[in-house]
Order: C-alpha cells, then structure tokens, then sequence
C-alpha cells in the first residue's frame, strides 16, 4: 500500500500533465472531431466536408494539495500531498484520440472515432491514514478518525469506439437546429477499486510503529481486473491493457444551436450529455468484494504491514489472514460506471476574428461510488483570435479540485498545441499542470 501512495504522489507532484483534455480548441469555431467529442450535434457544421484525425494526446493531472511551488530536487511527495487536515483529492487522466473520419453531407454529420483512457484517482483520502503507511517518522501521538466519505485508490483503462451522426432540423438565414448522437462501444481493459467508507477510530503512532483502532465497523471494497490487478504501481499495466473484449456500451447525446450571420455565427450554443453507460469487467483474475472492517476482535491493526505492498490483493490477504475483515457475497464480474456529464457551452463572435467561449462540466453523479469512474466540474471562458489558418486561445478554467488556472494554445492548419493551466503554472501557486496535442486533416 505505501507503494501504491507513493507512485500516485510521485506523479502528481511531477504535475506535468491537468483535468480538461483540450480545453479551448475543442469549442473552436473551426469545426472538427474534437468539437464533436463535446456535442456530437457540431458534426453538422463541419468546417469541411471530411476530416480524418490523425492523431489527439492529452495528458493531466489536478490535485488539491501540491502546487508548483512545492517541486524541487528534494521534495518529500508523501509529506506534500499529505499537509493539512482535508482530504486528498488527485486525479491523473490520459486521453489518447486514435484514428477518425468525419464526414458532412447535406443535412447530416457522420463520424467514426477511436479513443484510449489512463486514469489514477484518489478521492477523499484521508491524510493522517496517508501519512501512518508512508512517513518513516515516529510523531509519538494519536489522532482520532472521523470520515464519513468514502476514500477511495482508484485505476482504470480501457478503450472505446464511436459511432456519430447528427442532422440539421431547421435552419433559415438566421437560425440553425441540430441535435446528434454517438453510441461508443466499450473495451474494458483493467481496473481497480480501494474504498473504505466510514471510517472512524484512532491511530496511535509510537515507537512500535502506526497502529489503528476502529470504533466501530467500516465498509470495505476491493476490486481489480485485468493487468492492475498484479500491480497497481506499474504504470506500463495501463497503457498495455487499454483495450481488452468489447464488454459494454455508453452514448452521447447533444443539441445545437446558431445564429447565423453570413459563412459565420454571432452565437453557437450547445448541450449534451456525455458518457451515459457503463462497462463489465470479467477475467480469471476478477475481483470485487465488499468486507466489513473492524479492529475490535483481532486488534490495533498494524499499517506497517502495507509498507511493500504494490497490489490490492495483496491488501486483500493481509487484512484476511489476520481477521480485519469479513467478506460479504460477492460478484466476480462487476460493472463500473462510465463518468456521465453534462456539457453546456456558448461561443460569442465579439468582433471579426475575435471569440469567447464560455464552457460548464458537471457531473452527474458522485465521485465516491466504488463502480463509478471519477470527472471533475469545470466552468471555463475561452478568449480566441481566429485567423483562418491560424488560431490562438487562453483558457482560464475553474476546477473543483485545483482551482483557478489560466493556459494558452494554438492551431497551425491542421495541427494544435495546449494547455489549460501554463500561464498560472509559470506566474502563481498552481495545483494543475496539463499538455496536449494533436493532428487532423480537413478538406473538401
């Protein structure tokens, strides 16, 4: 288990990568994939004719705990993403657009697109717990627990395929209607789940070591599939088990709206909801159960015993063989919960080849469910000169989770480069770090 926490700090002090994949060229009034990946409804103002993606990569990572500031040669990650006394909210997402064709003809928008997903979550993690299994210090004290939330390790990969179309309803000089569609179908590849739900009790640290006490039952989950369920540390386990049998489906469905003025809009409106579905995981190796977990038969439960663990089976045996937990029925294949959002957005034409756009993310369900995959609420506003060939855009976004961050990004053609939070990486205290590019090609 210190390994686990460990690798998940290591990463997110590198802060490299943050949690909107493309924000501020994916509402573009140079219409293409990504806009799709928004709204399939934009399928019907593409820019051209047909667009083939190339190729999209987008990397982040937000927490609310490790700002830039904090990074140095000698930085201790473990006591960084563990100050204070809130809990640890991180998350680590990747984002990979394989090949794609989009395709408008009349009233009709049509798009088949490829998609990979990496994501590491820790949510609500409570900090003392964190700092007992991986601080090598003796503090000589006791710290009483009270967390009603579920804290949850959290890793998934898999891959998608989508299927688009969209159509024109009405449209007139003015105004303009479509709504659209996508039906992704899933390939889970791996997957795991640590949650612990309320927890209350004490631990004690003393020269012994960090012992903890529980004061009455809490509820414990495990799951793993896949790769993830050897090693939850091994990075390599995600990007090799992205995409594994077709086991599930999820769909999109989005609205458009403009007004019109000429070849160009004054308004382009839009709302969707994004990732309504959810995926089965099955193997050999397949896992979930739920425990309930108390100290009070066995004793104080020694979190030493976590210090070399780097897979939650492992976890799993330690806490059985020395009567933590008791395991209640179980399901070797489980389904998991795709990260259902609501999507709404408005691009204003201010001036000739001056925009703003204004974006909301929010998610429809909770972070804390052991089935669900995690998704942050983000509002952003999005200046952008566009000049045809080439366009520039600075994000500034609000995350939940980091806060306020400012980017900057450009398209040249066909290709684009960007961030949501350089600009605050580079002058203020920032929690987010993100980068992503890509390539299409449009024509006709």
């Amino acid at each position: 288990m210190k390994q686990i926490i460990v690798t998940a700090s290591l990463l997110i002090g590198l802060n490299t990568f943050a949690q909107d994949h493309y924000s501020g060229i994916s509402t573009s009034n140079r219409v293409g994939i990504l806009n799709a990946n928004i709204n399939p409804a934009e399928l019907t103002n593409l820019s051209k004719k047909f667009e083939v993606n190339i190729y999209g990569l987008s990397f982040n990572v937000a927490n609310n705990k490790i700002a830039f500031s904090d990074i140095s040669s000698d930085a201790d990650f473990e006591t960084l993403i563990f100050q204070g006394s809130s809990p640890v909210n991180a998350r680590i997402d990747a984002e990979i657009n394989g090949p794609g064709l989009a395709i408008r003809w009349q009233k009709w928008g049509f798009a088949i697109t490829t998609k990979a997903h990496a994501k590491f979550d820790m949510v609500d993690i409570d900090p003392t717990i964190g700092n007992a299994i991986t601080s090598d210090n003796v503090l000589l004290n006791t710290t009483l627990l009270n967390n009603p939330n579920n804290q949850r390790l959290s890793g998934t990969s898999y891959g998608e395929i989508g299927l688009s179309a969209a159509r024109t309803f009405f449209e007139n000089d003015n105004h303009k209607f479509s709504a659209g569609v996508t039906l992704k179908i899933l390939f889970p590849g791996s997957y795991s789940n640590f949650g612990l739900s309320n927890l209350n009790g004490t631990v004690t640290e003393n020269a012994s070591g960090a012992f903890l006490t529980t004061n009455s039952p809490a509820t414990l989950n495990i799951a793993y599939s896949g790769n993830l369920a050897d090693s939850f540390t091994n990075f390599e386990d995600y990007s090799q088990s992205i995409f594994g049998g077709m086991n599930g489906f999820a769909g999109d469905i989005g609205f458009n709206y403009q007004w019109k003025k000429g070849k160009d809009y004054k308004l382009n409106a839009g709302l969707s909801i994004r990732n309504i579905g959810s995926m089965t995981f099955k193997g050999d190796n397949n896992s979930s159960t739920n425990y309930v977990f108390s100290t009070q038969t066995a004793g104080p439960l020694d979190l030493s015993l976590f210090e070399n663990v780097d897979n939650l089976s492992d976890v799993e045996t330690i806490l059985r063989d020395n009567g933590y937990i008791t395991e209640l029925p179980q399901d070797n294949d489980f389904k998991v919960k795709l990260p259902t959002v609501l999507s709404t957005y408005a691009d204003f034409k201010i001036v000739p080849k001056l925009y703003l756009t204004a974006y909301l993310q929010q998610k429809v369900n909770e972070d804390s469910g052991n089935d669900q995959i995690t998704v942050p609420n983000i509002f952003s506003l999005t200046p952008r000169v566009n000049l045809g060939f080439f366009e520039a855009y600075a994000p500034v976004s609000f995350n939940e989770i980091s806060g306020t961050n400012v980017g900057l990004g450009f398209r040249l053609g066909g290709f684009y480069l960007g961030t949501s939070s350089l600009i605050t990486a580079l002058v203020s205290d920032s929690k987010q770090g993100d980068i992503y590019t890509g390539f299409r090609w449009a024509f006709l």
